[in-house]
């Protein structure tokens, strides 16, 4: 299969995943484009956080429509990790290429834990934002999204049902608005990586992503959640498995 083909088919199962779940494609890009498409983990992940910004404010101007954000949450948390994201994102590019992979692989592998366990069915979207969890929270995000060029929706979704009581849909919504703050904060400091990135690929695989979501939108709406969250879960867990194991050999 040609290297487009690949970048086409990945960008698709990307968007569904960002579109579906509110988070999560940006796991899936990075090993995607590193074992798929050739690239090097540092410019992996800054070829990931330009296909999730621009899959994000697609998927986000979606939701928007439907009345699934809640801005004023949604800017404390983006507001909150727009510094660390910048400062990790400057600092990623210095790491060795076999940490950052195995950090990778780490957060992978919680991501799929946290979507296997049981989780909260959230509130009714009226409790009052608590402003230190959320400030707190939005800036461990933010570091996470600047070092590895996730955006950390896997983990904001469960955070904002979690710490401001948001209902699941006005989770996945509020979500995007805060990973393409962090995505956009965190491309500001990575001018050094973009020698890597062969926009040939990138271009077709964020377009696909971007087609992709809007098809996640309306996958969501017919399965539910939690069978979404353990089949991609599964994946998850062996794209973690099979990461670690190339960081140790």
């Amino acid at each position: 299969m040609s290297a487009l083909l690949l970048a086409l088919a990945a960008g698709a199962v990307v968007g569904l995943a960002l579109g579906a779940l509110g988070g999560g494609g940006s796991v899936l890009a990075v090993p995607a484009l590193i074992y798929l498409l050739g690239f090097t983990p540092a410019a992996a992940t800054t070829a990931a956080l330009i296909i999730v910004t621009a899959t994000s404010l697609t998927a986000l101007y979606a939701h928007a429509r439907t009345g699934n954000v809640r801005w004023k949450a949604g800017a404390l948390f983006a507001a909150a990790g727009l510094l660390p994201a910048a400062a990790a994102g400057a600092a990623a590019s210095r790491l060795p290429q076999a940490l950052l992979t195995a950090a990778f692989a780490a957060v992978a592998a919680l991501a799929a834990v946290r979507m296997l366990r049981p989780g909260r069915s959230g509130g009714d979207g009226t409790t009052a934002v608590r402003p230190a969890k959320a400030a707190g929270t939005g800036a461990g995000l933010g570091a996470l999204t600047g070092l590895l060029g996730v955006g950390g929706g896997f983990l904001a979704v469960p955070a904002l049902v979690g710490v401001l009581a948001l209902e699941m849909q006005a989770a996945v919504g509020t979500s995007l608005l805060v990973i393409s703050a962090n995505s956009v904060a965190s491309l500001a400091t990575r001018g050094a990586t973009t020698a890597g990135i062969d926009w040939a690929l990138v271009g077709p695989f964020a377009g696909a992503a971007i087609l992709g979501a809007w098809d996640g939108k309306r996958l969501a709406s017919k399965v539910t959640g939690t069978l979404l969250q353990r089949a991609f879960a599964a994946v998850l867990l062996a794209v973690a498995a099979f990461m670690l194991a190339d960081a140790l050999t």
